[in-house]
């Protein structure tokens, strides 16, 4: 595999626009000034937008309509369609989820059967419906998920609980050969388990995604929850630390891994799982036991990433350095409610690529507009311990929806001779 497996036109340098919060250097009369202008609510904002997990998935896509494959469908047949408005997340090929009915039922969508441009909406394929009538639904919540459960995804789970630094915590694990077809190969048992690290504002449901990949590789399978995920217990303050303290949790699961009989892990992580993972082969006390990282739209820089997103909200320079400082500084955690100043430096790894040791593959779309693939790049060029492989379509973390037989192959081409 080439260490860049797609040719991309040159990227800009990634700039250290906050040149103040790499350093450890303090804006000082900059942000006094901005206090005094007033500007103080709006960084206080977009920064507590960044470490405030949300409450709750908001279910704001409508469901305009169903079809089915009868004129007169009979009772209780679920449709075989549904249209839906066509945003830039419908418009994209590949399988989905869509959640209704306050997050209790689950449809699985497949691919666009038509596209009406006068009417701006789409009519896609409905796969299957778990427990709701999608016909009865006026609102959905798209997402990357296609299973809510292993089971549904077509694998025997046990629910577990990992005693986390916050409480106890619940995981499903997923062992080899654990397809519910009679039929499937079966593959030989490994002493590696993969270790699946959502993102934020997901579960671990997103992980499932992945389960065709460790099972062909015969890896048993840990899908963690975490502080604040809704799902584990919440940290003390009940706010993200971007990875900069979920790798706590991860040195967990680890730890029993490995007292239930694996050797070494490989760690999976989808956007800030992505960049827990990375915080976990950096930090924990067990990380001798990380045999590899595979992460899907890591969220690898955190200063270029905020960056980013204050650009895209049009804030200005001064609102977006604030908003830094109020996360990364002790003295303004009033204003964000976390319990300990975030080091966004030591979660921004295009500028400490040296001190990357672990092989590491990511994949992530071109096409991502939430997580920027250029830190990406970047991290695959200056570390030598970096893979990438990029995706032309797919918008954040959704590179399997899009071509998931792309993203099985690189999996096992990169990771299977580092499992030898």
């Amino acid at each position: 595999m080439n260490k860049i497996s797609e040719h991309l036109h040159p990227q800009p340098e990634i700039r250290t626009w906050l040149k103040g919060a790499s350093t450890g250097a303090v804006i000082g009369a900059g942000i006094a000034t901005t206090a005094a202008l007033g500007s103080t609510a709006l960084a206080t904002y977009f920064a507590r937008q960044i470490v405030v997990p949300p409450k709750r998935p908001v279910e704001n896509l409508k469901i305009l309509g169903v079809g089915y494959s009868h004129a007169t469908p009979s009772e209780g047949e679920q449709p075989n369609s549904v249209r839906l408005p066509a945003t830039c997340q419908t418009q994209i090929p590949g399988t989905y989820g869509l959640y209704f009915n306050a997050g209790t039922s689950f449809a699985v969508i497949g691919e666009i059967i038509a596209h009406s441009p006068l009417e701006s909406s789409v009519l896609r394929e409905v796969m299957s419906v778990h427990n709701g009538d999608l016909a009865q639904a006026t609102r959905g919540r798209w997402s990357g998920v296609v299973a809510p459960t292993p089971e549904l995804a077509g694998y025997k789970s046990e629910e577990i609980f990992l005693e986390l630094p916050v409480g106890s915590a619940p995981a499903w694990l997923v062992r080899p050969n654990a397809s519910t077809e009679a039929s499937a190969p079966s593959a030989p048992a490994s002493k590696t388990w993969a270790i699946m690290v959502h993102g934020m504002g997901a579960k671990r449901t997103e992980t499932l995604r992945a389960l065709r990949t460790t099972q062909a590789l015969g890896m048993i399978s840990l899908h963690m929850s975490y502080r604040n995920d809704r799902e584990a217990p919440p940290s003390d303050d009940g706010r993200y630390g971007l990875g900069f303290t979920e790798w706590e949790d991860v040195e967990t699961a680890i730890d029993y891994a490995l007292e239930h009989g694996a050797h070494d892990v490989v760690l999976f992580g989808w956007s800030m799982g992505g960049a827990i993972s990375l915080q976990t082969a950096d930090r924990a006390r067990n990380k001798q036991h990380i045999r590899a990282l595979i992460l899907n739209g890591p969220a690898a820089d955190w200063l270029s990433l905020i960056e980013y997103h204050s650009n895209l909200n049009k804030l200005p320079l001064r609102i977006g350095e604030l908003g830094v400082q109020m996360i990364s500084k002790p003295r303004w955690s009033s204003f964000t409610g976390l319990k300990a100043p975030i080091e966004l430096e030591r979660l921004s790894w295009t500028r400490r690529a040296k001190d990357l040791r672990v092989p590491t593959l990511i994949m992530h779309s071109v096409k991502d507009d939430f997580v920027p693939v250029a830190p990406a790049i970047e991290l695959a060029r200056r570390s030598p311990h970096v893979d990438l492989v990029t995706f032309p379509e797919g918008s954040h973390t959704k590179e399997w929806n899009v071509n998931p037989e792309r993203w099985h192959r690189a999996v096992m081409q990169w990771l299977e001779p580092r499992m030898k």
